[in-house]
């Protein structure tokens, strides 16, 4: 679908002028119901002009229904949305100021590139050869100028999926909206597209959300993202943010790999495991005694077992190396560890690590810094299996 824009065309890809840091786009408390099914639950958020925003989450977490909210094309049932300092709340989505991408592309199979591409701007009422010169602009622009007079079903995946994004983007909106663009598309594809997706926005300066599921595609192209489950925003900042300092035992589970191991509070600068206190990252006041010990795969170092050191700045934990996987530049290793009797995954460099060590069976010590060591709220409905998690513990943003 195209939205006819609320300005003029002016000169071609004109990059969008900044306004101050007053948000662009703003989600205020907003509720999305199916009967008695809430899909979206006092959601709020702002959008900076320009800025790209990938909305992540799991299968039915809310993400594509607030797209869709925001969109118009299935309006929120309670709160408001404001684009550009106006309320469009109650705006049919021909009155709103947006282009959209859809997963299965929507191209016209019965149209030309050239036609597909050109369809959104006929009810602009341009000159034909305003539309010729716009189209060829825009195809020279996704790399696809030989493929004017083709029709869809001969072009590739990756190639409808560019011409999907030039017709959106050919009325000039302020606003793109991209609805999981690139999942139907092979990994090698996928890559190369959302380079090329992220480019363009940057050059075009244009307001961008794009839904996802994909961690990676979120945290290589966003410059913030909004972390969804259940209908609620768990999380929003950049992908540093989200990804060194999750919010909660959801969020570290979801984007990327946590290691979660069992333990209780003690303090705010220590957690228990039997009668042994563990330093780790400062906590803010917890729940429940029960808690998560948290650390990525990529921030633990494999030592041969028994050597701890007198570092104050590390943990150590002994384990079993169960066994090893050779990812190319790095290698995945389970470890068992005797203390939690649970296994928790080690990524090492594959050209910088005692290659002995990785052998299964082989006793070692693992040294984790000590301001790695996050914790959160553990629950029976445990946010890390996906239930959101609220009232998590979040370390603090203060060094530990």
């Amino acid at each position: 679908m195209m939205a006819q824009p609320q300005q003029p065309i002016t000169s071609a890809f004109t990059p969008l002028v900044k306004r101050n840091n007053a948000p662009y786009l703003q989600v205020n408390k907003v509720w999305k119901h199916y009967g008695n099914f809430a899909a979206l639950k006092d959601v709020s958020l702002e959008i900076k002009d320009g800025e790209f925003v990938c909305f992540l989450g799991p299968s039915g977490c809310g993400k594509t229904t607030l797209l869709r909210a925001i969109a118009g094309l299935d309006p929120q049932s309670r709160g408001e949305i404001v684009q550009g300092g106006q309320t469009i709340s109650l705006l049919p989505p021909e009155q709103r100021d947006f282009g959209i991408v859809f997963q299965s592309y929507a191209l016209f199979p019965n149209l030309t590139v050239a036609k597909n591409i050109a369809y959104g701007l006929r009810s602009l009422k341009l000159s034909r050869n305003q539309i010729e010169a716009k189209v060829t602009e825009l195809l020279n622009t996704i790399g696809l100028s030989d493929m004017a007079y083709k029709y869809p079903a001969q072009l590739s995946g990756g190639q409808q999926q560019r011409i999907a994004l030039a017709r959106a983007l050919a009325t000039e909106p302020s606003l793109l909206l991209l609805d999981e663009p690139l999942s139907a598309l092979d990994a090698r594809v996928r890559l190369h597209l959302r380079q090329e997706i992220r480019k363009l926005q940057r050059k075009l300066g244009i307001t961008t959300i794009m839904v996802t599921h994909d961690q990676e595609e979120a945290l290589a192209m966003a410059d913030r993202i909004v972390v969804m489950n259940h209908g609620i925003v768990e999380q929003v900042g950049t992908p540093e943010e989200v990804y060194r300092r999750p919010i909660n035992a959801f969020v570290a589970n979801f984007v990327g790999t946590m290691n979660l191991l069992p333990v209780k509070v003690s303090g705010n600068k220590q957690v228990r495991l039997q009668e042994r206190l563990i330093n780790c990252r400062r906590y803010k006041k917890q729940q429940t005694a029960a808690a998560w010990l948290a650390f990525r795969p990529e921030v633990a170092a494999i030592k041969p077992a028994g050597l701890h050191g007198d570092d104050k700045h590390y943990e150590y934990f002994n384990g079993t190396v169960l066994h090893t996987e050779f990812m190319g530049n790095f290698l995945r290793i389970e470890v068992n560890l005797s203390d939690f009797q649970q296994s928790v995954q080690v990524d090492v460099s594959s050209q910088h690590t005692d290659l002995t060590l990785c052998m299964a069976g082989h006793q070692v010590s693992l040294a984790v810094p000590v301001n790695e060591l996050q914790v959160f709220d553990r629950y029976d409905n445990s946010a890390a299996t996906g239930d959101a998690g609220h009232s998590a513990v979040a370390t603090d943003e203060v060094a530990a």
